[in-house]
């Protein structure tokens, strides 16, 4: 049998307007806006994978609609400019620690030149001459999904250009730093495996963690306990005031 508190009933009903109205309400908002961010997330990921699933087409020398096209994948033909490639840090591979390379790429068929992040290699192999067999001369075709610039967290660290670090795709940043025209995307090369086997490619994550749900549901039941709370503290205080009369 649950134990009724001893609360007098002016005392239950300070908590019902001070502590447990505002609590409720806030506990709510908490909760809806978990579902909001898993109808997002959710959504997201579908397109993602519809997206990434698509038949490859070749890269349009212009893109009006980006956004139309973020997750596809693309090809297209030209050659590398090694000497300017760039580093996106904090990366890893099969728990393991490392770096994604990122290289200007200059399209043969007159489209200028993009970035492409050729994918991760290990901190041993962070230097160009430690996987010389991967740094291809002349003309290549890249496959890959077309991707663009991640919001960072509020606990990544802001990136270095200076030092040719990046720890989130900035893209604007990243044209900046090899003396490119900007563009709003780059494309993030697929799982052919490179000479000597670094880069390793096909790191796009097509898929967001989605925790929403859980979260959701502890918001809600927060409520529920809180109004569970309130409830016996009101009906308490009413009973002691039936049993003393006053």
């Amino acid at each position: 049998m649950t134990k009724v508190p001893e609360t007098s009933l002016p005392r239950a009903r300070r908590w019902i307007v001070f502590v447990a109205i505002p609590g409720v309400l806030i506990l709510l908002a908490l909760g809806s806006w978990q579902v909001h961010r898993l109808v997002w997330k959710n959504n997201v990921n579908e397109f993602r994978q519809v997206q990434s699933q698509s038949e490859a087409i070749a890269l349009p020398s212009h893109l009006a609609d980006v956004e139309a096209m973020l997750y596809r994948p693309v090809w297209f033909d030209g050659a590398f400019h090694h000497d300017q490639e760039m580093y996106l840090g904090a990366r890893s591979y099969n728990g393991n620690p490392g770096y994604h390379v990122i290289t200007p790429f200059e399209r043969a068929d007159g489209g200028g030149v993009l970035l492409v992040n050729r994918g991760w290699v290990p901190p041993d192999r962070k230097g160009p001459a430690r996987r010389a067999d991967g740094q291809i001369a002349g003309q290549v075709r890249i496959e890959g999904l077309l991707t663009s610039s991640n919001i960072p967290g509020w606990l990544t660290p802001e990136n270095v250009p200076e030092e040719n670090f990046w720890y989130w795709v900035d893209l604007p940043s990243l044209y900046r730093q090899a003396g490119l025209v900007p563009l709003d995307y780059l494309v993030d090369a697929g799982p052919t495996v490179n000479p000597g086997g670094y880069p390793i490619g096909g790191q796009t994550k097509t898929e967001l963690r989605n925790e929403h749900l859980q979260y959701a549901v502890i918001w809600f039941a927060l409520a529920v306990c809180l109004l569970g709370i309130t409830y016996l503290m009101l009906h308490g205080a009413r009973q002691k005031k039936v049993e003393t009369g006053s």
